[in-house]
């Protein structure tokens, strides 16, 4: 099991860096690649541990895919180029690769099995596959399909008008892309806006996509046509950076080339309500995702409240805002944000149970936290209990406490942030 220390930053964090490429995104481009006729290329790919999970997963499923680092080229037969797998298909930690794949596997003429790791073991699959099956796909699997492994019998299926329960980018992307390959037109309609990169990355493969308020619908018999996708820098991993520069004493850092995109963006609206020293310049779109570079500074915060839409556009950020209120004057109260018990780990709990030990005023609600500041914290063990951005969290909070971090299971931040410690010690050094 692997540990990381974390230092107080006593000269503080300056300097420039580019965060990873967006996962969200780079998933999506290797498996829209994947049913595309021709030749895909992708730059600036997150080739971190879930990601390289999709690429693995679609090589079994017959696809030519080259991956050297950032780049990944994906030699796509359309929709039939898919062919059954000898083996199972193993997701290992990512939500996304078993959730977007089982959309696409829904509408295929073969069997094929989905397995993961042990988180992936308890997180819960019905809000995928019990639309699936409305479509006409066979699935099984633990607890009636909810759960991991999941045995897929692709075939005819038919659109349908979905009326989802979660505002998940992830559902809403399944059923889409079942519905790319369904007779008529599949709908999905959400109760509040979640993340648009499928819809926009659709489009941009050739894709029609029809949008109308907290609705989302396609026709089928539609095709992809290869394209070249730039990934932005991942705002998600951002946020560890952003709210690092704005507690950390004599900070001033910028961030180049981070997505934008106006569903995921909440920490922006987050910290500008908390009041932080922070500049967005040079907007500009690439690849139908709109990105900025992003300058901030140590900054005097203030406790807000957080809750209804604007969730759904921060819901992987929580824990690092939860560090970022420990230094807030006042209340911070997340509230609607009961998704966070059903991510790699029980988020709530977690982020509770460890920034406690750490000195936080906080405390859980049935649907988020609430957290006292500002608070001075202390050095402990910790545990990302296997959460990459739980790790990633109680990093941040560790440049700050009075006394040594020691993080365990830190390996988990590989998921989404290989070089992540790397970039500590950059900004330390004042590069």
């Amino acid at each position: 099991m692997s540990t990381a220390i974390v230092k107080h930053s006593h000269v503080g964090l300056n300097g420039t860096i580019q965060v990873p490429g967006d996962k969200s995104i780079s998933h999506r481009a290797v498996m829209f690649g994947a049913i595309a006729e021709g030749t895909t290329t992708v730059e600036g790919f997150l080739p971190g541990e879930d990601c390289l999970s999709t690429i693995s997963c679609f090589r079994k499923l017959g696809v030519s895919i080259k991956q050297q680092g950032e780049k990944v080229t994906i030699e796509g037969k359309g929709w039939d180029g898919l062919i059954e797998p000898s083996e199972i298909l193993d997701v290992g930690n990512s939500g996304t690769t078993t959730r977007l794949m089982l959309g696409i596997l829904a509408t295929r003429p073969f069997h094929s099995v989905i397995i993961g790791d042990d988180s992936i073991a308890k997180r819960p699959m019905a809000r995928v596959t019990d639309p699936l099956r409305e479509m006409g796909s066979v699935i099984d699997g633990r607890q009636k399909g909810n759960f991991t492994p999941l045995s897929i019998r692709g075939g005819v299926t038919k659109g349908i008008q979905y009326q989802s329960k979660v505002a998940s980018a992830q559902v809403k992307s399944a059923i889409l892309l079942a519905g790319l390959q369904s007779e008529g037109v599949t709908s999905v309609t959400e109760p509040a806006l979640s993340r648009d990169h499928t819809e926009r990355m659709l489009e941009a493969y050739g894709v029609h996509v029809k949008r109308d308020g907290l609705t989302v619908s396609v026709e089928g018999g539609q095709t992809l046509k290869a394209q070249h996708i730039v990934v932005p820098g991942d705002i998600s991993s951002a946020a560890f950076f952003l709210v690092a520069a704005a507690i950390v004493p004599n900070s001033n850092i910028t961030i180049e080339g981070v997505g934008m995109n106006p569903t995921r963006s909440g920490i922006i609206d987050v910290l500008e309500q908390m009041g932080a020293s922070m500049t967005v310049q040079n907007e500009r779109v690439v690849g139908g995702e709109p990105i900025a570079d992003i300058t901030i500074s140590t900054s005097s915060l203030k406790g807000i409240e957080i809750g209804g839409d604007l969730i759904p556009r921060l819901i992987d950020e929580i824990p690092v805002i939860a560090v970022l209120a420990t230094q807030a004057e006042g209340k911070t109260v997340i509230r609607d944000a009961e998704e966070l018990k059903v991510k790699e780990t029980n988020r709530i709990d977690t982020v509770v149970s460890e920034l406690t030990k750490l000195g936080a005023k906080i405390q859980a609600t049935d649907d988020g936290m609430i957290i006292e500041g500002p608070s001075s914290l202390n050095g402990a063990s910790v545990s990302s209990f296997g959460d990459h951005r739980i790790g990633m969290a109680l990093a941040v909070a560790g440049l700050i406490t009075d006394g040594d971090v020691e993080i365990n299971r830190s390996d988990s931040i590989a998921v989404s942030y290989p070089n992540f410690f790397d970039h500590i010690k950059h900004l330390q050094q004042g590069k």
